[in-house]
């Protein structure tokens, strides 16, 4: 599927978990489910746990993240001399 496509079922709420980012509209917050599978969960237990949850909802959820890093960048710290 499109990254576009995917990435417009992650919406923002400002009443939902204070406007972070989620899946659909619905009380999943993006970060929940990059946890659980960073946590070693399957897509298939993800979908087993919200019955309402689609596979291309989690794929979207990483399209989001690989957005958000890839924008990331990281200023590297000056070595201190060694004693």
């Amino acid at each position: 599927m499109d990254e576009q496509l995917l990435l417009k079922r992650i919406t923002v709420n400002p009443e939902i978990f204070r406007g972070k980012p989620i899946v659909r509209g619905r009380r999943l917050a993006v970060e929940h489910v990059l946890g659980m599978l960073a946590a070693g969960d399957t897509f298939d237990t993800i979908l087993l746990g919200y019955p309402w949850l689609e596979r291309e909802d989690i794929q979207a959820c990483l399209a989001y993240a690989h957005r958000l890093v890839g924008h990331e960048r990281i200023e590297p710290l000056p070595l201190e001399p060694a004693s």
